[in-house]
């Protein structure tokens, strides 16, 4: 039997509850697909997380995406050129590295460390150009010495190398901002459309700011510039650009003078009476205080080729403020053609005489160690002060008393296991002071002036004024500070004084070369003192030379 097909029943022939069910179904059937629509929003009403992923996906706000890209660019570059944006190049005698520095006024800043700086309103923009000046390179220094002719073509030998190392900076320049900016702009975005827009705003930024500093560059700049630290004292002591550019003609012949002076002092010396070395002296020169004047390095090689000098005794000061960077200062020391026996000063630190300790043929005394160079014996003690500047307060004349002592006790010492020294060398008079009686010759430095004084137990203190002219002292005072040196002249048997030449050249621009000898009636600590052997000019007899 077939069975009919099954029907839906008609809602009229179903019971009244079941009928309204049936519509309900197909009601909800018919607006199925837009509550489909709608989920989403009302999912998102009922749970937080989906809101959160919501407000996320949203896109951010031009004007804060504007903001975080020139953060990403600024940034960027601003670590590219500290990282990576400086060169090395010389410039005349000097050794420096030029770096550009984000600035909100531009101009250009020369830091000579460590005697300060000076500011230049060269430019103005949101770059600044920073010159460190490292070192000052003794050959080329040696060279000018050498040949001051050569100072007529150092303004265009400056001036070929700052363009050359300007030109080299701004393409390392625009390597640095360029990369800089890319590698943050990766690190942040974490795609390479972002990251290639910032390393090209970075570039359009700094062409931008170096066409600003082109266009509003001042060359006067350089004849008002803004001094600080030690410099400040410059326009001072030295005048300002004008005076001396107008000058420079003038300095340079007088310099060419004063090397002439120097090449001819044994000349004058040898028309000297009383007294003749022989071959057989021993020649010391007793040279301190040189202040990082690197003329001092061309007088002392002078002098050690023209006198014969068998040893070279430095007293100390050789820098001025015991940097690392005035290190390279003391190269010439092991070809001066001479040993060299040298003692710390007040301004020369440890790391300076861990320099000196590690180079050919130089003799470092400190704690009374003790040294035979050229047949003499000598002891000495470093400074044990180190006052580079006025912002240290020295401890004063007990401390030097107290280590003078110590050097006197090992003077004690050696005398008795018959090893006695010939020669005690100090930074501080007053330390060599405590030396008396024990030694017939102590030699110091540090006072800036030449004093000779024959101590009450029989010492003669001899102490040294500035071979190196004061240094940046020098034109403290109404008149530029002299350069000194002595020659000493000691019996080889009988390791007596049996005299000396004093060397005084004009300081700072001056053309004088000046000889005087010096005979001493006794130099033995059991002799007794006559009156006229504790002034600074017993025993006189001499003869000074002038060159014009």
């Amino acid at each position: 039997m077939d069975r009919e097909p099954s029907r839906s029943p008609h809602p009229s022939s179903l019971p009244h509850s079941a009928s309204h069910t049936l519509r309900a179904l197909r009601t909800a059937a018919l607006r199925r697909p837009r509550n489909l629509l709608r989920r989403p929003r009302g999912l998102g009403r009922r749970t937080r997380s989906g809101a959160a992923a919501l407000e996320l996906s949203r896109a951010p706000h031009p004007y804060v995406r504007a903001v975080g890209l020139i953060s990403v660019v600024l940034l960027g570059a601003w670590l590219g050129l500290l990282i990576v944006g400086s060169v090395r190049t010389p410039v005349g005698p000097m050794d420096t590295r030029m770096t550009l520095r984000p600035s909100f006024t531009g101009g250009t800043k020369i830091n000579v460390s460590p005697l300060g700086s000076l500011e230049m309103r060269s430019h103005t923009g949101p770059i600044r150009l920073d010159v460190d000046v490292d070192q000052l390179d003794p050959d080329r220094s040696a060279a000018l010495v050498d040949h001051p002719e050569r100072i007529a073509g150092l303004q265009d030998e400056v001036s070929h190398d700052v363009t050359a190392g300007t030109l080299d900076l701004a393409l390392r320049s625009c390597v640095a901002v360029v990369s800089g900016s890319c590698a943050l702009g990766l690190a942040v975005y974490r795609r390479p459309r972002p990251a290639l827009a910032a390393s090209g705003l970075a570039l359009t930024l700094l062409a931008a700011s170096g066409g600003l500093a082109y266009a509003t560059w001042n060359p006067k700049s350089v004849l008002e510039p803004k001094f600080s630290g030690l410099l400040s004292s410059a326009p001072s002591v030295v005048g300002d650009a004008r005076s001396i550019v107008s000058d420079f003609d003038v300095y340079q012949q007088e310099l060419a003078r004063l090397v002439t002076n120097v090449t001819k002092l044994y000349d004058v010396t040898s028309t000297l009476p009383a007294y003749q070395p022989d071959p057989t002296t021993v020649r010391v020169l007793h040279v301190s205080d040189i202040h990082l004047n690197p003329a001092s390095w061309h007088i002392i090689e002078s002098l050690v080729e023209q006198y014969e000098i068998d040893v070279i005794v430095d007293t100390g000061d050789t820098m001025d403020h015991g940097t690392a960077a005035e290190n390279g200062f003391l190269d010439p020391v092991s070809t001066l053609g001479a040993p060299y026996v040298w003692v710390r000063g007040n301004h020369d630190s440890v790391a300076t005489q861990k320099s000196m300790e590690g180079r050919e043929n130089v003799h470092v005394l400190d704690h009374g160690k003790t040294v035979q160079v050229a047949g003499l014996r000598l002891a000495g003690v470093g400074d044990p002060q180190f006052t580079p500047d006025r912002s240290v307060v020295a401890a004063g004349d007990p401390v030097e008393e107290r280590v003078g002592r110590e050097l006197a006790s090992a003077l004690r010492v050696q005398t008795a296991v018959d090893r006695p020294v010939d020669i005690a060398l100090a930074h501080n008079p007053v330390a060599a002071e405590q030396t008396d009686g024990t030694v017939p010759l102590a030699l110091a430095g540090h006072i800036h002036r030449r004093t000779n004084v024959l101590l009450d137990g029989g010492t003669r203190l001899m102490t040294q004024g500035s071979t190196g002219g004061s240094g940046l002292r020098a034109l403290e005072g109404k008149e530029p500070d002299p350069v000194e040196a002595s020659v000493l002249y000691v019996d080889r048997e009988a390791h007596t004084l049996q005299a000396w030449d004093e060397i005084t050249l004009g300081g700072l621009g001056l053309s004088t070369a000046e000889v005087s000898r010096h005979l001493p009636e006794s130099n033995s600590p059991d002799a007794t003192p006559s009156p006229g052997d504790s002034a600074p000019d017993s025993g006189r007899e001499s003869t000074p030379g002038t060159r014009p």
